[in-house]
């Protein structure tokens, strides 16, 4: 009875090992007979920011419009000189036009009257530099102004690559031999190798903040954060051979 169960035993192991060796060779087959494979290859890169641009607006509300206008125009030269302390070149401060619009008077539900009782004015500023890190302490400083009784809004700071075109190239090279590594990771385990390249199509770029893995169908382009990380993604049919 022991050489009969043992004998079974055999019998089973022989039974399962050829039905994975038939498997693998029906689908290796498949793979054999399809003319295409499609992958997706990815690569990228972490750049450093090396230009930055920052807005701001300088606001009051005086009775008249003519008080607000005179009132921004003597808070400018005081902006100017406080951006020229930091190291922002005169050449680099853009100052836009003043805008402006009347304030009306509420009534007791808290609709709006036509009585006009002040006008409030702002003027839009824009300095750029180089040196990014001085617009991000900028960014942060720049609010001690109201002890000169400035009133600042402060934006966002914006931070940009210059070079994105060279690496945009780079990547798309290095995203295609990440597909290609995967299409033959695929077909290790066949009999078929990776032919040809039938078609290529270039996914959108990726530029987010370095430590996300943010994606968007439209691509994303961040300008928040000084480190990014630019991603390519290449769809990529190869030939099977």
């Amino acid at each position: 009875m022991e050489k009969i169960a043992k004998f079974q035993i055999i019998i089973s192991c022989a039974i399962i090992a050829l039905a994975l060796i038939v498997s693998s060779l029906i689908f290796s087959s498949k793979i054999t007979k399809n003319e295409n494979i499609t992958v997706t290859g990815s690569a990228y890169k972490i750049v450093k920011s090396d230009s930055a641009k920052l807005s701001f607006s300088i606001r009051t509300r005086k009775i008249t419009q003519k008080d607000a206008f005179l009132f921004l125009k003597k808070q400018v030269p005081e902006v100017e000189k406080y951006l020229l302390a930091k190291g922002i070149k005169k050449e680099n401060i853009d100052i836009k036009s003043v805008n402006g619009h009347n304030v009306y008077r509420q009534n007791d539900k808290g609709y709006s009257t036509n009585e006009i009782i002040a006008y409030e004015a702002s003027q839009f500023i824009e300095i750029k530099s180089d040196d990014v890190l001085k617009i991000k302490e900028i960014s942060t400083d720049i609010q001690s102004l109201i002890n000169n009784g400035i009133y600042v809004e402060v934006y966002s700071p914006e931070y940009f690559y210059s070079d994105l075109a060279s690496i945009k190239i780079e990547l798309l090279k290095e995203a295609s031999k990440d597909a290609k590594q995967r299409a033959e990771s695929m077909l290790e385990a066949t009999n078929a190798r990776v032919g040809k390249v039938a078609s290529m199509r270039m996914g959108v770029f990726q530029i987010t903040p370095a430590d996300s893995n943010m994606v968007s169908d439209m691509g994303i382009n961040d300008t928040s954060s000084i480190d990014k990380k630019v991603t390519a993604v290449a769809n990529v049919v190869f030939k099977v051979k």
